[in-house]
């Protein structure tokens, strides 16, 4: 008896609704967590407080593309 065992490759999902708001909760929740450093944080990772500041008044939809999976 001889089994064929073939497997065709799965089509590209498109993201959910809810992935995509999910995705978008974390940009609002990382910029609300950046504006709430404190002047030492933001030196220990490279950014002042007017970075932050300018990052945190973005939209939540406005992400960069490097953050899209």
């Amino acid at each position: 008896m001889t089994y064929i065992n073939t497997s065709y490759p799965a089509a590209a999902s498109r993201p959910s609704v809810l992935s995509g708001l999910t995705a978008r909760f974390a940009v609002w929740h990382q910029r609300r967590a950046l504006k709430a450093l404190g002047v030492h944080a933001l030196e220990d990772i490279g950014v002042t407080r007017a970075e932050a500041e300018t990052e945190a008044r973005r939209s939540f939809w406005d992400a960069p593309d490097t953050w899209h999976d």
